[in-house]
């Protein structure tokens, strides 16, 4: 899987924004299906794009095959093509309304698109209060933290948490919508929780040093990258974070300028 600078941009971006709540992608992206924290337990197969073409195939001579609209769908999402997997889905969950792991699949790559307002309504239709799902929980809150509503994917996450404690990428999740309501504390203390969990992964000690560089204490940023990445890229998401911080303050300062003056 190529890596991106920090992996976790989306975070950097909407807290240089300030009010700005909405992103094209979700929360986890910093962790998720596989990597977008909705609701994935780790990396997916690698698929080719000739195995992808071959589904599609099948898929075409028979639509109305739910074991392979569904692997079609995920073959297309392993190879990028979200969209398409987005509307193989939605004939699917047509077909089969009431197949909640239809409507969970369905919802994660709507919201991997960027419909964050049709991805929570298939959602909470994804389970139900009686047989409650923890990856759709985690799907939800992360929705939710799309749509701004950080408060509400919080509540999101502990329920999945209840479902599944110290899950690795649940309290990523939460750590991150912790970061994204300017919590920057809580966010440090949940993702140190989750760093130390034996199932987690490199993308959530990234998060770690996403939010330590976000509090300005940047070699121990550098430190938690280097566990995980080579001295370059390490360096490179560090430098990244550096010139956030730059901008960030050059924006407050400029802010401060522009205040009127207090009448004496």
């Amino acid at each position: 899987m190529r890596r991106t600078p920090l992996a976790a941009a989306l975070l950097v971006s909407l807290l240089a924004a300030g009010c700005q709540s909405r992103s094209p992608e979700t929360t986890g992206s910093i962790g998720g299906l596989p990597s977008l924290g909705l609701g994935g337990s780790g990396p997916e197969r690698t698929i080719s794009r000739r195995e992808v073409e071959a589904l599609g195939a099948s898929y075409a001579s028979d639509p109305n095959d739910l074991n392979t609209a569904m692997r079609y769908a995920q073959g297309l999402r392993a190879v990028g093509q979200r969209t398409q997997a987005a509307a193989v889905l939605q004939q699917a969950a047509l077909r089969n309304p009431k197949n909640v792991a239809v409507l969970a699949a369905y919802g994660k790559t709507l919201a991997e698109v960027g419909r964050f307002e049709e991805a929570a309504e298939v959602l909470q239709n994804a389970h139900t209060p009686a047989q409650p799902d923890w990856r759709v929980l985690s799907a939800q809150g992360s929705v939710a933290d799309q749509l701004g509503d950080h408060a509400r994917a919080q509540g999101f996450y502990d329920a999945a948490l209840k479902i599944r404690p110290n899950e690795p990428m649940v309290l990523s999740n939460l750590g991150l919508s912790y970061a994204l309501s300017r919590q920057l504390d809580r966010a440090e203390e949940t993702l140190r929780l989750a760093a130390a969990q034996p199932g987690a992964d490199p993308r959530v000690r990234q998060n770690l040093a996403l939010v330590l560089g976000l509090k300005g204490r940047l070699p121990d940023a550098e430190a938690e990258l280097r566990r995980d990445l080579p001295p370059e890229e390490a360096a490179a998401n560090v430098q990244a974070l550096r010139s956030f911080a730059t901008r960030s303050g050059a924006a407050k300062a400029d802010q401060s300028a522009r205040k009127p003056a207090p009448r004496g």
